[in-house]
């Protein structure tokens, strides 16, 4: 068997893909067992170029889901483990973590071993990831997904958040989005999370030829103006789904491992609070997906910027 041909090993359970299979061109992108189909729950899968704010706006969202009597549940989906602690006030123990303490047995472990009750009764979880430079992330996240499955953990689940780290550029790592109903990107009004979107959009379209993940939109976020990221949109046919400003309260909400619905209320922070409110809101409800169209990397450079 040549190297072209040879399915993906160390992978979920039962599955493989070989270049062709659909995810694009010359894939060899990890497809999802059938078995691990998450169920009745709406799945969000939250991106965006690393240390833009994806863990504090997958937070907020997932206590302004639960403000809206849903059940949530968060995946932490980056191997710092970090997603979770403003739920928490702690740093959880990794699924894969848990898992290595039993030699991989997942019926010796408890639901408490690995999922921790945060603020406002959301649920957490942290997947974690493979030793640096071993493994691969889409291993991680189907044994996260095959173990809540075996928990009955996503039965009476109304909503999951998977909060991924950095950028897509890997089939790992865009493994959770072979489980979403809808893809959100979060970026900033920036020249780097914008050229760092279109990439994220272009792995997002690739994985909606064979699942059911759409693109639903953009979250501005850390930036008083939107002036760059309206210009993309308008480009490439995206929208923006809410707009959170640059504002020092949300900076200190991390420090202080503490959620926005936590924090001591200023007139500016309840303006932010009631934004997350309304985004859940239109997500619950439901968003048409965005036909997007990705732009060349030398289109974007040309794109951006002053005149």
């Amino acid at each position: 068997m040549n190297v072209e041909t040879r399915p993906i090993q160390g992978q979920i359970s039962g599955s493989s893909c070989t270049p062709g299979c659909g995810d694009g061109l010359g894939s060899v992108q990890v497809q999802m067992d059938p078995a691990l189909k998450i169920g009745n729950a709406k799945v969000f899968a939250v991106y965006g170029k690393g240390g833009i704010g994806k863990s504090t706006t997958s937070s907020n969202l997932s206590v302004a889901f639960s403000k809206l009597g849903k059940r949530v549940l968060q995946i932490g989906c980056d191997p710092k483990h970090d997603s979770t602690f403003t739920l928490t006030k702690q740093m959880m123990p990794t699924v894969i973590d848990v898992l290595e303490s039993v030699n991989f047995h997942a019926e010796e472990l408890r639901v408490e071993d690995f999922v921790t009750t945060g603020y406002n009764g959301v649920m957490c979880v942290e997947a974690g990831g493979p030793p640096a430079g071993t493994g691969c992330g889409g291993y991680v996240v189907g044994q996260t997904v095959k173990l809540l499955k075996e928990h009955h953990l996503l039965e009476d689940t109304d909503v999951v958040i998977f909060d991924v780290l950095g950028d897509v550029v890997c089939g790992g790592f865009a493994a959770p989005l072979q489980h979403a109903d809808r893809a959100v990107v979060v970026a900033a009004n920036d020249f780097d999370s914008i050229f760092a979107m279109n990439r994220i959009i272009a792995a997002i379209q690739a994985k909606a030829r064979n699942y059911n993940v759409r693109l639903a939109g953009v979250i501005a976020n850390r930036s008083d103006d939107t002036d760059q990221i309206d210009k993309f949109n308008n480009k490439v046919g995206m929208r923006t789904l809410a707009h959170f400003p640059n504002l020092d309260e949300i900076r200190k909400s991390r420090l202080k491992k503490s959620t926005l619905f936590e924090m001591e209320p200023t007139p500016e922070l309840e303006l932010v609070i009631a934004e997350y409110m309304r985004l859940a809101a239109s997500l619950w409800i439901g968003v048409e997906p965005c036909a997007a169209v990705p732009m060349k990397d030398r289109d974007i450079f040309d794109l951006l910027g002053f005149d």
